[in-house]
């Protein structure tokens, strides 16, 4: 079986034959093209309680509805401190006018975590991803957001876009959970270059990779892509 020099991966599961060191040099390539196409003046989005919220707002919304909802609760409430004293029902009314899907469930994560930070973490957000992961509505992907978005960490988050693009690009494994996918992308990219893959990816996702019809003629990895070239399938992935 073949391993990475760690000894944590396995480069089973992949469709088409590439050592390990090929797909790193590879990987490298893929990113600093990413870079180039998609740069982002800014990584942040603000404070990391107010990306902790965007993240809650955001799970199952589109970005143009999660941006305005995230504004228009911070311009009604504030801060945290208001937030946490705001009851659940009143949150939940909020998220229900203005579209939220999962209006209840966000309101009631909302105001729980609000009071956490403030009762636990003396009103910071912990920048553990395991601390972060005990807040109600704060799985990997979000703890990974926070300590990119909010902290300027260097981390992964692995979301829709940045696990079809990953295995389109045979960085991981098809058929691999969420979770295995990050790992793969953290022994396979350059540390200093973790904070800048999600932002890449999704805006690659949303313009030249989607999920449908990717657009693989105008796409500048084509041939750095297995997925271009046919050794990935559609039918592969999940």
């Amino acid at each position: 079986m073949a391993k990475t020099n760690s000894g944590s991966l396995s480069l089973d599961g992949f469709t088409f034959q590439e050592s390990w060191e090929e797909k790193k040099k590879r990987a490298e390539k893929i990113v600093e093209i990413l870079m180039k196409t998609h740069p982002r003046e800014k990584l942040l989005i603000g404070d990391p309680y107010r990306t902790l919220i965007h993240c809650i707002i955001s799970q199952r919304m589109r970005d143009e509805v999660t941006y305005k909802v995230w504004e228009k609760l911070f311009e009604k409430y504030g801060d945290i401190e208001t937030i946490a004293r705001t009851p659940v029902e009143e949150m939940q009314a909020f998220l229900k006018e203005n579209g939220v899907g999962l209006w209840k469930t966000k309101g009631e994560w909302i105001v729980k975590a609000s009071r956490i930070i403030l009762d636990k973490y003396g009103g910071k957000v912990p920048d553990d991803i395991h601390e972060l992961m005990k807040l109600p509505g704060i799985g990997r992907k979000c703890a990974n957001i926070v300590l990119a978005y909010g902290f300027g960490r260097q981390a992964i988050p692995v979301d829709t876009h940045v696990n079809r693009i990953s295995k389109r690009l045979g960085l991981a494994p098809p058929r691999v959970q969420p979770e295995r996918v990050e790992k793969y992308l953290r022994e396979l990219i350059p540390r200093e270059k973790w904070i800048y893959v999600n932002h890449a990816m999704v805006d690659h996702g949303k313009t030249i990779c989607s999920p449908i019809r990717p657009k693989c003629e105008k796409c500048p990895l084509r041939e750095l892509c297995p997925y271009a070239k046919g050794l990935v399938r559609a039918e592969d992935i999940r």
